[in-house]
């Protein structure tokens, strides 16, 4: 589309994931006119929100697909365990606290949930699985809101954000490539980070992020964050923070999603490209450990490393798109990695002596540790001995950054004089108000959800 039927709008959303739609819905319901802008086109519509699997959500009690109890303190610490303390704990329990009402309300409104299936059995306490994944929630709201009257452009690149005197009057838009003046009575930014901007990214990190993969959508480029900077609003976060995990090396460099991911190193030997071990691969369960292996290969040399399993283990994880390379020896798997073949085999079998006799269990803690070998493997430390040998390569996979717009309770955007009038942020650029460090699956999900629905019933509430 070229141009839109009209340029004055009650609400002005800009981005087109699970927080803005959230946001559009529920100004929607309450009477509101809202307009969403997407950068991206349709077929890619969602931001990373269509390459998530699940919600994790705090319930007493049985709750839809989710078994047993998943209460307040035991999600906060399980936060706080990831983020070492770097929370603001009244928005983090505000977004614990309101996810046990957003499952039913997402059901609600055309999301449809499965039961945890083989692999991720671990987290069918905590986290709702999305059934037909993140692009199916996508679609399920954007049928919702098209049925509730709320207009999408997509193509819509934000290259302006006007404030006057700490008040939106409106936007600057590119669509169809013609510049456009958008005025609303309220602005609520669900834009993302700033990861697909690679030389943002660099001048955070250094030139190692030039060796990084955008695992998420290549249409987050910080645009509207870095207007509402120049504006004066507060940011919130560490610029190198992120979140960050650890992808197949062979994929592609933006948008390759959740298939990418590799799930097997609670199962494997990690070793960077001169064969040694650089971190417990047995810490914790996946899912509270997995956005960790990100920063922990970026600081590995040339930003890559490389999973080593055997026969035994291959069963055990979620595959990845990209199938293992694979030998009848570990020198022999060395050579189609590149890895140093001799040190290969000295690491494993160093390894190897170091593991004790004990109870395996995949899905759980078993304390199944080495002795005396350094980093240690305090869970599921298996000798690597069965051939045939598998080894993926990994390199760290940007899904998005935390460097963000700072909040209150009610998702209103902090400014030089208190708040903004009028400009609301939900999801991924406002999360680093909670996520200041690490991950817990699922949780971004959550953090999009109950903020982008606030931002909605307060923006209405405002007009």
């Amino acid at each position: 589309m070229s141009q839109l039927d009209q340029t004055h709008w009650d609400l002005v959303i800009v981005g087109g994931g699970n927080a803005a739609l959230c946001a559009a819905i529920e100004a929607a319901e309450a009477g509101m006119r809202p307009l969403i802008l997407e950068a991206a086109p349709k077929p890619y519509r969602g931001g990373n929100s269509r390459h998530t699997r699940n919600f994790r959500c705090m319930h007493h009690g049985p709750l839809s697909v989710l078994t047993g109890t998943y209460d307040e303190e035991e999600y906060f610490d399980d936060l706080l365990r990831v983020t070492k303390g770097e929370t603001d704990e009244h928005l983090a329990r505000l977004a614990i606290r309101t996810s046990e009402d957003c499952l039913p309300w997402m059901e609600a409104h055309g999301v449809a949930f499965q039961p945890s299936l083989s692999g991720t059995l671990s987290l069918s306490r905590t986290n709702a699985f999305f059934l037909g994944g993140g692009k199916a929630l996508v679609n399920a709201y954007y049928n919702t809101a098209e049925d509730l009257g709320v207009t999408v452009a997509y193509e819509a690149e934000v290259i302006q954000i006007h404030v006057q005197d700490d008040r939106f009057e409106g936007v600057t838009a590119r669509i169809g490539g013609e510049d456009m003046r958008i005025e609303g009575k309220g602005l609520i930014l669900a834009s993302g980070g700033f990861q697909a901007d690679l030389d943002w990214l660099a001048r955070a990190w250094g030139p190692s992020a030039k060796n990084f993969l955008i695992r998420g959508t290549p249409y987050n480029r910080g645009v509207p964050l870095k207007q509402m900077l120049d504006k004066g609003a507060d940011s919130v976060g560490d610029p190198t923070q992120c979140h960050a995990v650890a992808i197949d090396g062979r994929a592609a460099k933006f948008d390759g999603g959740i298939v990418t991911r590799l799930d097997c190193v609670p199962f494997s030997v990690v070793v960077n490209r001169d064969g040694d071990r650089f971190y417990d691969e047995g810490e914790d369960v996946w899912p509270k450990r997995y956005a960790i292996w990100g920063r922990l290969v970026a600081a590995q040399p040339d930003q890559v490393a490389y999973a080593i399993i055997d026969a035994k283990s291959l069963e055990l994880f979620m595959p990845s798109v990209y199938p293992p390379e694979k030998a009848d020896t570990l020198e022999g798997l060395a050579k189609k990695l590149g890895l140093p073949g001799n040190k290969l085999r000295e690491t494993v079998d160093a390894f190897n002596a170091a593991c004790q006799p004990g109870a395996f269990h995949p899905t759980e803690l078993d304390g199944l540790a080495t002795k005396g070998l350094e980093p240690p493997k305090t869970n599921w430390a298996r000798p690597i001995t069965e051939p045939p040998f598998y080894g993926y390569s990994l390199r760290p996979g940007v899904t998005f950054t935390y460097l963000g717009l700072k909040v209150d309770d009610t998702a209103r955007v902090s400014g030089p004089h208190g708040r903004f009038a009028n400009i609301w942020a939900a999801g991924e650029i406002m999360a680093g108000s909670i996520l200041g460090q690490g991950y817990l699956a699922g949780f971004g999900m959550t953090i999009g959800t109950v903020f982008g629905r606030i931002a909605g019933q307060e923006a209405a509430c405002h007009v």
